[in-house]
């Protein structure tokens, strides 16, 4: 076993050349370890997430984001409060105990309206947590959001080095603004979640390692991890998809760093490769999220060409999933 796996199974701290040597290492046996420590703290279940996708409007200009706001070719759509509320209702009749909304950064669902509308959800629902991931906002906004009954919140960092984060985003865009978002999110209460591209445009390993020793220190209630996929209406159009096995090997070591924390086997990994989900879960994801969205706006809410989000990513297709868990040798929760 290599010393730096040693010490991170015994919850030392580990430095950026250390994470390196990690994501280096050959074999599987960082990927076995960290299936353990989840097996450990969560036994062979998965929890299962409702994801909404909102809207996908959004005045963000990522460069590898399908949805960005110089993208014309996009058909948007945001949907409505009723629309909303009538998905959740699906989601809480298939026993779903967490609602995941997601979007772009789109001004309607901002600020009193966004509110309203979790304080609604808290009302009905008041045994669902209610997560949200609807980008950066300030302080003040997401204690609104909190105190409205919004418990969980996923903000991703994406990259911690500030060059490599203005590779991929415009100028106004900025790390700090990043950092302050999710430490105010901390502050407040927030279960804050983070997480990060695989593979994306200018990413060298070095990166990655970086990005590890932050969620070491951060030491985030969630983390999101998936490979970089391109989308065609996009500056980054022509460039290769992330590595799934790097992808795995991230996941693997976010496990071993925050051994209880929520890891998705996200719809990226899913999208990436048919053994995506299925390889992320083996190495310690311990979250899926089928889909809850109305069927006609899901491909709208295109971040990424390919985007899987019919049959087992879907709440339809709960039972399928439930199935596809059971071939792995894990339940639904």
């Amino acid at each position: 076993m290599p010393t730096s796996l040693a010490r991170l199974l015994q919850g030392e701290q580990l430095e950026e050349e250390q994470f390196l040597e990690l994501l280096n290492c050959e074999g599987d046996e960082v990927e076995k370890a960290a299936g353990a420590v989840a097996k450990e703290h969560f036994g062979r279940e998965i929890k299962l997430r409702g994801l909404i996708e909102i809207s996908n409007y959004c005045r963000s200009d990522c460069y590898y984001c399908g949805i960005r706001a110089s993208n014309r070719a996009v058909d948007r759509y945001r949907l409505t409060e009723e629309e909303i509320l009538e998905v959740c209702s699906i989601g809480n009749s298939l026993g779903l105990g967490t609602f995941v909304l997601q979007g772009g950064e789109d001004l309607y669902w901002r600020g009193d309206r966004l509110v309203e509308l979790v304080r609604e959800l808290h009302r009905k629902y008041p045994n669902v947590v209610l997560t949200l991931s609807l980008g950066e906002m300030s302080q003040p906004e997401y204690q609104e959001l909190y105190d409205a009954g919004a418990r969980r919140y996923l903000l991703r960092h994406e990259t911690i080095d500030p060059l490599h984060f203005q590779q991929l985003h415009p100028p106004r865009q900025r790390i700090e603004s990043r950092l302050a978002a999710l430490n105010a999110l901390k502050e407040i209460g927030f279960e804050t979640g983070v997480g990060g591209m695989v593979g994306s445009p200018g990413q060298e390993l070095c990166h990655l390692a970086r990005d590890l020793a932050f969620i070491q220190r951060f030491q985030p209630a969630m983390i999101g991890i998936g490979p970089f996929l391109p989308h065609h209406d996009t500056p980054f159009r022509s460039y290769p998809s992330g590595s799934l096995d790097l992808t795995v090997r991230m996941v693997a070591l976010c496990r071993l760093i925050c051994p209880t924390a929520n890891i998705p086997a996200t719809t990226a990994v899913a999208s990436l490769s048919n053994e995506g989900r299925r390889r992320a879960i083996e190495a310690g994801a311990n979250v899926v999220m089928p889909n809850l969205s109305p069927p006609r706006f899901r491909q709208l809410y295109q971040l990424y060409d390919h985007k899987a989000s019919f049959g087992s990513e879907a709440a339809e297709g709960i039972e399928l999933l439930r199935s596809e868990l059971a071939s792995y040798g894990f339940t639904a929760k």
